[in-house]
């Protein structure tokens, strides 16, 4: 068994103490950063390593983007892809040696307006994701596990209120029928879901709200995906909502799953 976390941390490097208290109280076998907002070189890795997470793949650039995997277990590197031709650090890929490929995925925001034609980076943002669904048609995933930051709460109980935010990025109805078509495309499973099938879930509060706690106006932005060979072997899916509440937090917090495999 294997345990997998993922985790937008808005900068590895400002919040590393925040990454090494998470691998200590929770100590996943492999944790998935996305939002690293550094490059490779620079990545605090000593603390880390220290902490028994040996083996990283990452890709990284100058104060935005970047994603990487921390592991306790072997693990090679398994290339990237540039979607959307964007030239960001928003993919990288890993194999596990019992053969299992670990995708982290960091999905464009996509700015404020949900209207293409006057904000470029919602386009690039659903140019994205259909290069996802064409990828994973084309590839159809096996023994895979996607992780990551994808930016889009797709179900009417990922966010506090259906419909406040259909109007909203992140929750249009276009960005959501994105996000399906590329589930779909690779038969990928919502781990999440599966363990977790009905209530509001979250892994997202903004930093705008004055007491997130209190206000409660999440979106679960933050997914575990497998392919349907090795779904069944998932478990224990969770979400860890007290971490929003760490000191000088991210605004995502992690959520894990694990794999008898």
């Amino acid at each position: 068994m294997f345990t997998i976390a993922t985790w937008n941390i808005n900068s590895v490097r400002l919040r590393e103490g925040l990454v090494a208290r998470l691998l200590r109280e929770e100590a996943p076998d492999i944790l998935c950063l996305q939002e690293c907002k550094s490059p490779v070189d620079k990545i605090p890795l000593d603390q880390f390593r220290a902490l028994g997470y040996r083996w990283i793949v990452a890709r990284g650039q100058k104060g935005y983007n970047g994603v990487a995997i921390l592991s306790r277990l072997p693990l090679t590197d398994a290339g990237d892809r540039d979607y959307a031709r964007l030239g960001h650090a928003r993919h990288v890929a890993a194999r596990l040696e019992n053969g299992v490929t670990i995708h982290n995925m960091y999905v464009p925001a996509g700015g404020d307006i949900p209207d293409r034609t006057v904000n470029e980076k919602f386009g690039q943002k659903l140019d994205f994701v259909a290069e996802m669904r064409d990828v994973f048609h084309a590839d159809n995933p096996q023994r895979s596990i996607l992780v990551g930051d994808l930016n889009i709460a797709p179900r009417e109980d990922d966010v506090w209120s259906h419909k406040q935010l259909l109007k909203i990025v992140s929750h249009t109805p276009i960005e959501v029928d994105h996000l399906l078509s590329a589930q779909d495309a690779g038969r990928w499973v919502d781990v999440t879901r599966q363990d977790i099938p009905s209530g509001l879930l979250y892994s997202w509060w903004s930093y705008r709200a004055r007491d997130w706690d209190a206000a409660d106006k999440g979106r679960r932005l933050d997914h575990i995906w497998a392919s349907p060979d090795i779904a069944n072997a998932a478990h224990n899916s969770r979400i860890l909502r007290p971490v929003r509440g760490w000191d000088q937090p991210s605004d995502h917090v992690p959520v894990l799953a694990s794999f008898d495999l």
